[in-house]
């Protein structure tokens, strides 16, 4: 797996801690901080694509990380930078080969369970990236989410030798979803956010909750749930992340930090009010006030002070991407 070889943001920006981080707020000083961050992702991001056609024989790559690790984004980024070295990447979702509805795997609630790997019609999708690999023309399902059932798409893809497939999904780092394809043939990259974001020197936000947050903001923004909601359904995403996701993270060629010090203080405005509204009679109601004492420490910037191309805009919407 390879390193980080950067220096540390803390050592770059000079902002350890979110005392450090409402200082240069104060001193209206917060842009140097926000630009460095996002150069150096740009830059981390920019050094994949450089391997990968240094390497010459990559045809996939593969990107796995857990819930609101800002994956969509990220591949999205990195197909840019693969296009600026000369390559062609095609994305390709596993959402696409699920198997039919009634053949989905069920959890021990009896509730389909469509973050198994089982889900998705293994045979099929290997089948298809060989031949994808190789050359060969291939028609493409489309999954209708409304039937539950596969489609068939009018046109057929067939990728030339600069072509680069690029999939990314909760189970891209599992061997059984791409055994057919050569080892030296694979990138595989693991995305999540791999930093605890410092309130102090004693104290610290953890990852899962950074990311919880990032979700009920997306999911209150995109999806219409209440806070209530998400935070209902975590621990079972959690369980999740540590059956299928986990375990695979040695797979990965290079480790992606989507963390942000500085993301709780731009979102801070639009998430107060979202989980100000889980009542105190909701057994959400505590994991709601521990998540409003997480963002309280942060004093509120502007998401204006974000680029359109930040990987933060996936969760409260700006972004240039199409999604």
């Amino acid at each position: 797996m390879k390193k980080n070889t950067y220096k540390p943001l803390a050592e770059l920006t000079g902002v350890t801690t979110v005392s450090d981080f409402n200082r240069r707020v104060e001193m209206d000083d917060i842009h140097d901080v926000i630009n460095v961050t996002e150069v150096v992702q740009a830059r981390q991001i920019a050094d994949m694509a450089d391997e990968i056609l240094e390497r010459g024989t990559v045809r996939v790559v593969l990107i796995a990380g857990p819930s609101s690790s800002g994956k969509t984004t990220f591949s999205k980024r990195l197909s840019v930078q693969l296009m600026a070295v000369g390559l062609k990447p095609i994305t390709l979702s596993t959402d696409d080969y699920f198997v039919p509805r009634h053949l989905t795997p069920k959890d021990e609630e009896g509730n389909y369970d469509f973050e198994s790997l089982y889900a998705v019609e293994l045979e099929l999708f290997n089948e298809q990236l060989k031949a994808l690999t190789a050359g060969e023309e291939v028609k493409l399902p489309r999954f209708n989410f409304e039937t539950g059932l596969r489609e068939w798409r009018s046109n057929s893809l067939t990728c030339s030798p600069d072509t680069v497939l690029v999939i990314e999904g909760i189970h891209a780092l599992n061997p059984l979803l791409t055994e057919r394809v050569e080892e030296d043939a694979k990138y595989k990259i693991f995305c999540s956010v791999l930093s605890d974001v410092l309130l102090d020197e004693q104290r610290s936000i953890p990852t899962t909750e950074n990311r919880l947050l990032r979700r009920i903001l997306r999911d209150s923004q995109y999806r219409g749930f209440p806070a209530a909601e998400t935070i209902r359904l975590w621990p079972s995403v959690r369980r999740g992340e540590e059956k299928w996701i986990t375990p695979f993270i040695g797979e990965a060629d290079v480790l992606f930090d989507s963390s942000f010090l500085y993301e709780l203080a731009v979102m801070k405005n639009k998430l107060k009010p979202i989980l100000q509204e889980v009542h105190k009679t909701s057994a959400e109601y505590d994991t709601a006030q521990r998540l409003l004492g997480y963002i309280d420490f942060f004093k509120a910037i502007p998401d204006k002070a974000i680029p359109p191309t930040s990987l933060l805009r996936e969760f409260f919407g700006g972004s240039s991407y199409h999604y």
